[in-house]
């Protein structure tokens, strides 16, 4: 199967050193896929020139968040972005260029071939601190708790979605949520869609400077940073009270009906 118009949706803060350099090898790899390729970047208010690094090229739509959101916020209105051209897929990704490019293939692949609503690229080999990892791993257990089934990798970003499975996720997600993906794991375990998994290689970030990375490297500190710290915390309320409690909203999302 090849895809009409395959979208590429991905957030960004401050990636201008290797942004252009990731999407370059993305469209390298997925170009055979699809008669037509196109980017969607939302961009988190950078302040480097992320904003200015696709002046004049084509395929490639960017949107200048209104104020500095965080990572969250940015990664809906970047699928908002792309479902706004109406794609037959969607492949979601950070601006940070942790994957590599021949991976996004086989994550395309594994939706086209099976009847999947989504498939998660699930990260092997991470190079994040370790106290990334473990609030991953953390989260993922919880989620197995609340969902009744284990989630190999619950917050990756590196996902691929057909349109209308995305539209009930994101149309039941507020789009001020900090951790849509960790929501968007719990929906779709819960409410019926049909997921697969294709383990991926996990690289470090593109570019050499900490600016683009909410956290930084932080590669001698021994307790996660203040700030992660307090996001965490911010996160797991929100957990709860979007998708956790027994009344949450996020309850009610059923995968969509196919259509004939």
């Amino acid at each position: 199967m090849t895809a009409t118009q395959l979208a590429i949706v991905m957030p960004a803060y401050n990636e201008a050193e290797g942004i252009r350099g990731f999407i370059d090898e993305i469209r390298e790899h997925v170009a055979p896929l699809a008669e037509r390729v196109s980017f969607f970047i939302a961009d988190d208010r950078s302040t480097d020139d992320t904003a200015r690094v696709f002046d004049g090229v084509a395929g490639i739509e960017l949107q200048t968040q209104p104020t500095n959101r965080g990572h969250g916020p940015t990664a809906l209105a970047a699928y908002s972005l792309g479902l706004a051209s109406d794609p037959d897929l969607i492949v979601h990704v950070d601006g940070d260029g942790q994957f590599r490019g021949e991976d996004f293939v086989r994550v395309i692949r594994a939706i086209e071939t099976t009847s999947a609503d989504v498939v998660h690229g699930v990260r092997r080999g991470r190079t994040d601190p370790w106290y990334r990892r473990a609030l991953t791993a953390c989260v993922g257990l919880l989620v197995a708790a609340a969902s009744g089934r284990r989630i190999p990798d619950v917050n990756t970003p590196l996902r691929a979605y057909r349109p209308a499975a995305l539209r009930a996720l994101v149309d039941a997600v507020p789009a001020d949520a900090s951790v849509p993906h960790v929501h968007f794991s719990l929906a779709e375990a819960r409410g019926g869609f049909e997921v697969r998994y294709v383990r991926v290689a996990s690289i470090p970030r593109r570019g050499q400077s900490q600016t683009g990375t909410m956290w930084g490297r932080a590669a001698g500190l021994r307790l996660p940073p203040k700030r992660l710290r307090q996001f965490a915390v911010a996160a797991l309320r929100e957990a709860w009270m979007l998708s956790l409690r027994p009344s949450a909203p996020l309850r009610a999302v059923r995968r969509p009906a196919p259509v004939d």
